[in-house]
């Protein structure tokens, strides 16, 4: 544990921990599955990235969402940790690297979807890799709703028996106790370690209101915060194109994030949010998963 703070300390530039990190990284360390439940903000992410460091093999994260994906790699870049990721969205060189890297022992951490690690690509990939453990990161979709949103969530403890001898670890910031069991038997964990945190926000406000017509109802709330990050969620990407369009013509400068925009697109958009180059991301409700952004005040919208 004094090594890992010490490499905790040069990457991330962290001298102390967050509540229960310790407890996760130290399952990591020692090769015991986990079940980590920790609130938005407890620091989830660094509880495998930085045990990874340590490990002699490979750490493959199991991730849903391709702007997750991204915000995550990329920061590893900026903290100079060897990570990459392989996604949809990439151009060939880019994955092309990304495999060379891989069959290379380059990296420390690589990034998939559900859906190609399950493949046979993905296993085939990883079959001539020494891997040290495994990351089920979103991990209530395994349970809760994994079924509707990405089947491939649900056949994850296939993962067994690719791999019998990894240990795997399954994070979350949301799961009742009847979810964390039925993770915990559908991963396939052996004896995990369950970890729960406090989930009490200080800093988080939720408010209701009833919807009224036309944009006045947004743009109060822009107004009320100017020159800060905001995310404006809406059900469906023509809802996202309709808002985006008429924020722009009222003088408000946003940009749209959704499945359906071209790769390239949704590169650029991310990045300006993530950059400062925009303050105002209209997307979908997808948007801003695991995102690392410590500014943003977000505005829930169902038009």
């Amino acid at each position: 544990m004094e090594e890992l703070l010490g490499k905790i300390k040069k990457h991330w530039g962290y001298d102390s921990l967050l509540p229960l990190q310790k407890e996760a990284m130290s399952c990591a360390l020692k090769a015991r599955d986990s079940l980590v439940v920790l609130p938005t903000g407890g620091g989830k992410s660094l509880c495998y990235q930085a045990p990874a460091l340590l490990a002699d093999g490979l750490t493959v994260v199991v991730s849903p969402l391709i702007s997750l994906m991204k915000d995550q790699v990329d920061s590893l870049a900026n903290c100079g940790v060897r990570a990459a990721r392989l996604d949809s969205s990439q151009e060939h060189g880019e994955r092309s690297e990304a495999l060379r890297s891989l069959e290379a022992g380059a990296l420390k951490l690589l990034y998939l979807s559900p859906e190609r690690i399950m493949s046979d690509e993905g296993l085939k990939a990883l079959s001539g890799v020494s891997v040290s453990s495994i990351v089920v990161d979103e991990a209530h979709c395994v349970s809760l709703w994994g079924h509707d949103f990405r089947p491939d969530y649900r056949i994850l403890g296939q993962l067994r028996d690719s791999f019998p001898d990894v240990s795997i670890h399954a994070f979350t910031a949301t799961a009742a106790k009847r979810v964390r069991e039925d993770i915990c038997h559908q991963l396939r964990l052996i004896r995990p370690e369950v970890i729960v945190g406090s989930f009490d926000r200080p800093n988080l406000v939720y408010s209701v209101e009833r919807r009224e017509p036309g944009l006045t109802q947004v743009t109060e709330v822009i107004d009320r915060h100017k020159g800060e990050s905001g995310i404006i969620y809406c059900i469906t990407r023509n809802n996202v194109e309709a808002l985006c369009a008429s924020l722009s013509g009222a003088g408000y400068p946003a940009l749209p994030y959704h499945a359906g925009l071209e790769a390239k697109t949704r590169k650029k958009n991310q990045d300006a949010f993530i950059n400062d180059r925009t303050d105002i991301i209209v997307a979908t409700v997808a948007f801003g998963m695991g995102i690392d952004k410590p500014d943003v005040r977000v505005s829930r919208c169902y038009l």
